[in-house]
């Protein structure tokens, strides 16, 4: 639990930025929660009504080990019978609408 305490209190610049947008369930009433433990992982944000993930990738997730890491991740979460949706960094603080766009599009209760 402390773990994910730490990631909650020193988010990154994209994660604190997202959370805005996510926050207070502004987007399309949905309720999100920040670094929330699932199985043995902590994901950066999770809509339990969506059974959604969303995780915010930056540069280092271009290394192959950690692309590799992080497609087992994936395919233990997805597994559990959740989705996985990954935005990069630079669209959090380029494209926000696309970044919204992309997670409202993953969401199965319209």
């Amino acid at each position: 639990m402390s773990r994910r305490k730490d990631l909650r209190n020193n988010p990154t610049t994209a994660e604190e930025h997202l959370w805005k947008l996510l926050k207070g369930s502004k987007l399309e009433g949905r309720k999100f929660r920040r670094q929330h433990s699932i199985d043995h992982f902590i994901v950066d944000f999770y809509c339990p009504s969506e059974k959604l993930i969303v995780e915010v990738d930056g540069d280092i997730h271009e290394v192959d080990s950690v692309r590799k890491k992080d497609a087992l991740r994936q395919k233990h979460l997805e597994n559990l019978g959740l989705k996985v949706v990954r935005v990069q960094n630079d669209d959090v603080f380029r494209n926000m609408h696309l970044v919204a766009a992309t997670i409202t599009a993953a969401f199965t209760t319209k």
